[in-house]
């Protein structure tokens, strides 16, 4: 696969990933365009997350079933129709509605996944999957700073009909710029929608990269949601826009996980999510201190939640690359069980964190990082013993 497909690849990942992202930044435009309240307005969002799950339930696991390049395309032409239609919304119900076809479409970046895991050899992979996770965390960085930026010159109607043109002409240029690829599997639909839990029962490896995925963005999301508590609290009293500066330090990872996917390449899978936990461990510590307030406290707050981005980014692609060496034939349904893992875990962590928060404060949701970070480490280290006995038994 060349370098140019790899781009237009991770282009459609960025692309993909934005469309859930960018209504979160221009909500209370929503809400004053249709007359509504910031409340009612939020469920758009809702909307676009829950049609979001439904794709990946329903529609991920035909990537092992389908042609990848048609797929594609018909899912973004089906993504810019939906946010067209979602720009021309008379009401709060209409967008609702076309909001959720928008979550249900935009799946792209769970297809392309498997579909450049097929395409590259083994030890290209991590790097290949480390540049679509750049390209999807740079498409979430960037969706919410270009629509609120737009929404307030043009209105809240202009990001998603600048967003539905991106789908459309992205879906024109996949059209020449993928490679005709076979499907992997001829097994009927139902039977791929049941395939991920029986994986998730029959593939050991699949179940601790989950279970990695999942404590550690369950981690990652509790900090985040309880960022803009403590940073509007009485120990620092800042608005919403001192979460957005700090938030920046999430295109961080955009430079890292590339590299650390080339590290995957040259030394597996095991040593990079060794490093990675151990950094979420690390930034656990370091969030604490921002407990203290003032600079030093908010200079921990930056370091830490940098550590911990990229320490959660790196270990993704240790995991995804693990699972993609699984089997060939089902990629996507793979990628189902991890995903929905994954999702499931950071929204587990974002309720877990708020309740904690409300008992213990910073350093409660702190010690929830720490504790999830080393429950993964636990199992991890367990992994690498239960290796490391098996080999010399081989050998003898």
């Amino acid at each position: 696969m060349s370098r140019r497909t790899v781009l237009v690849l991770a282009v459609t990942c960025a692309v993909a990933v934005g469309n859930l992202y960018f209504p979160q930044a221009i909500g209370p435009l929503v809400a004053a365009g249709l007359h509504v309240s910031p409340d009612a307005a939020a469920a758009v969002v809702t909307a676009t997350q829950a049609g979001y799950t439904a794709g990946m339930v329903l529609l991920v696991p035909l990537g092992d079933r389908l042609p990848h390049r048609p797929f594609l395309v018909v899912l973004l032409a089906l993504t810019g129709l939906a946010l067209f239609a979602a720009g021309c919304a008379p009401t709060l119900p209409a967008l609702v509605a076309t909001s959720a076809l928008v979550g249900l479409t935009t799946v792209g970046a769970q297809i392309v996944g498997p579909l450049a895991a097929g395409l590259v050899a083994a030890d290209r992979r991590g790097a290949v999957v480390g540049t679509l996770l750049s390209g999807s965390t740079g498409g979430m960085l960037l969706a919410r700073t270009f629509s609120g930026a737009l929404g307030e010159w043009l209105g809240w109607r202009a990001p998603y009909l600048v967003a539905a043109g991106l789908a459309l002409v992205l879906a024109t240029v996949l059209v020449f710029a993928v490679p005709t690829t076979a499907p992997p599997s001829r097994r009927r639909y139902a039977a791929l929608l049941a395939e991920p839990l029986r994986l998730l029962r029959t593939e050991p490896d699949l179940r601790r990269s989950c279970f990695y995925q999942a404590t550690v963005f369950a981690g990652f999301s509790a900090v985040w949601t309880c960022l803009a508590l403590l940073l509007a609290g009485p120990v620092y009293g800042l608005g919403a826009q001192a979460v957005g500066t700090i938030a920046l330090v999430g295109a961080a990872p955009m430079v890292c996980t590339p590299f650390a996917g080339r590290l995957v390449d040259r030394l597996g899978p095991d040593p990079v999510n060794l490093v990675c936990l151990l950094g979420v461990l690390v930034s656990a510590a370091v969030l604490s201190l921002g407990a203290r307030g003032g600079t030093v406290g908010l200079a921990a707050l930056t370091l830490g939640t940098l550590l911990l981005d990229t320490a959660m980014q790196s270990g993704m692609v240790a995991n995804q690359v693990r699972v993609y060496a699984l089997r060939g034939d089902a990629r996507s349904r793979l990628n189902t069980a991890y995903m929905t893992c994954a999702y499931l875990g950071g929204s587990a962590g974002s309720w877990l964190g708020v309740r904690v928060w409300g008992r213990a404060g910073w350093w409660g949701v702190c010690g929830l990082v720490a504790v999830l970070a080393a429950l993964a480490l636990g199992r991890h280290l367990l992994a690498l013993y239960t290796s490391a006995e098996g080999a010399p038994r081989r050998a003898a």
